[in-house]
């Protein structure tokens, strides 16, 4: 199976969010570790603070991860002012799904943006959204192991 995001971005800072609402995206559901904060540290960088600010001017924020430790969940929760879902069993759809529903968000007006082919874009397509693929929010500190096993889910899906 070919895993094939529908835009991909250096990181969430170089996406292109003009295009995004022009195609009538209203929501952007962001993956947490390695996505928008560093892996393990709980803790959004000032820039990425800025980045939420200026897209809620233009659309809904959502965080949704696989990470279940509530303690990290809340930590990371109490810096923003938007849901993160957690526990989600990203690729599968279940948890995610009954969340959009409760919440009235359509997810053909929605993208998907994460680190993980087999995780947040699958997900994404299995949801009927639109997807977009960056690398680690940290990709310069990244062990080479690390970045070769990236590479390598990148080759594979």
């Amino acid at each position: 199976m070919i895993i094939k995001a529908d835009y991909e971005a250096k990181t969430i800072y170089e996406i292109n969010y003009d295009r995004l609402k022009d195609e009538g995206i209203r929501v952007i559901a962001f993956d947490l570790d390695s996505t928008v904060m560093k892996s393990k540290s709980a803790t959004f960088a000032v820039e990425t603070i800025k980045l939420f600010e200026n897209l809620k001017k233009d659309f809904s924020l959502l965080i949704i991860s696989n990470n279940h430790n509530l303690e990290y969940i809340s930590k990371a929760a109490n810096q923003i002012d938007f849901p993160i879902l957690a526990n989600a069993k990203k690729p599968r759809t279940n948890v995610s799904k009954a969340f959009l529903k409760e919440n009235g968000i359509d997810s053909k007006k929605m993208v998907m943006v994460g680190d993980r082919p087999l995780t947040d874009i699958l997900f994404g397509k299995f949801l009927g959204c639109k997807t977009i693929l960056v690398d680690s929010i940290n990709w310069y500190e990244e062990k080479p192991i690390v970045r070769f096993a990236r590479s390598l889910e990148r080759i594979v899906s």
